[in-house]
Formats: structure tokens, C-alpha cells, sequence
């Protein structure tokens, strides 16, 4: 392979942008969740998806925020349990659909584990985050099909 300052770039190695979402175990508990959210209203970041899931003693608050160090700092402050997990975050637009980006997946035979839609959406379009079995070979297959995949420095504030 060619080096140098006239080297080509080759696809290989591409990593699409991802964005961390943090995975909050919380008490099964009147309240908790308004405590969680309320403890990012003063935070130097914005929630811009939620989701929630709920079982018998505990609930899970799946969040993404627009700046993920300070998120992760705020909930260590807090001495919250949580996860992080890297996810995809997809504009749907004319074209480019929900449908067919399920059928982009499904082509390549990759899963997709959990799904929900932005709250704070770049450019105002409807905008999913979304984790798979392989988010870089997704992404590389959601680009191809040009699709836009936004990084956290595209997620606005609130």
C-alpha cells in the first residue's frame, strides 16, 4: 500500500460516529425517575432520549445525552448504577426510512437490540438511536445506503 502524503484513505478501519448511552438502574420507586432527570436540569448537558423499562424491584432508564463525560460524571456524583453501551443515532428522512433501514440491517443479517426515537433531534427530523450487534459494520452499511449518522457534537442542546 502506498504512504506517504499522496496515500489514498481506504474505507478499512472506518468507524461510524457513535453516541454512549447510559443505561440508569433505579428503585422501583415513586419518583425516581423525576429524581433522575431533575439532577440534568442543572448539568452542563441535555437529555435528548429517554426510554424507560420497567420490572418487578427496578427500572431501567435508558439515556442520551448531548455531552457524555458529563453525563457520566453527574451520575457517579449522584452514586447511581449505571451502564454504557455505544449506539447509532439515524435521521429518517424521505427515502430513507424506518423500513428501509431495518432492510439495510436485515441484509447484513444484523440485529437490532433496542430501539427509540430522539426527543432533541438534529435538524428536526425524526431521528432513532439505536443499538446493534455490530455498530460499525452498521454504520458502514447506513452510510453507504446514505444515510446521516450524527456523533454527540451533532446532538443539540436543549
Amino acid at each position: 500500500m502506498e504512504q506517504g502524503p499522496l496515500a489514498m484513505p481506504t474505507a478499512q478501519g472506518y468507524s461510524p460516529p457513535t453516541v454512549t448511552q447510559f443505561s440508569v438502574f433505579l428503585p422501583q420507586k415513586v419518583g425516581q425517575l423525576h429524581d433522575l432527570v431533575e439532577i440534568f436540569d442543572g448539568a452542563e448537558c441535555a437529555i435528548c432520549a429517554l426510554s424507560v423499562h420497567e420490572a418487578s424491584d427496578f427500572a431501567v432508564v435508558r439515556i442520551v445525552t448531548n455531552k457524555a463525560a458529563v453525563t457520566r460524571h453527574v451520575l457517579r456524583q449522584e452514586g447511581l448504577a449505571f451502564g454504557e453501551v455505544p449506539v447509532l443515532v439515524v435521521e429518517l428522512s424521505q427515502g430513507h426510512t424506518l423500513s428501509s433501514l431495518c432492510l439495510s440491517l436485515l441484509g447484513a443479517e444484523l440485529n437490532i437490540r433496542f430501539a427509540y426515537p430522539l426527543m432533541i433531534r438534529p435538524n428536526g427530523t425524526p431521528t432513532i438511536a439505536m443499538a446493534v450487534d455490530d455498530p460499525t459494520l452498521a454504520g458502514q452499511i447506513l452510510r453507504r445506503k446514505e444515510f446521516r449518522l450524527f456523533g454527540e457534537s451533532d446532538l443539540p442542546a436543549a
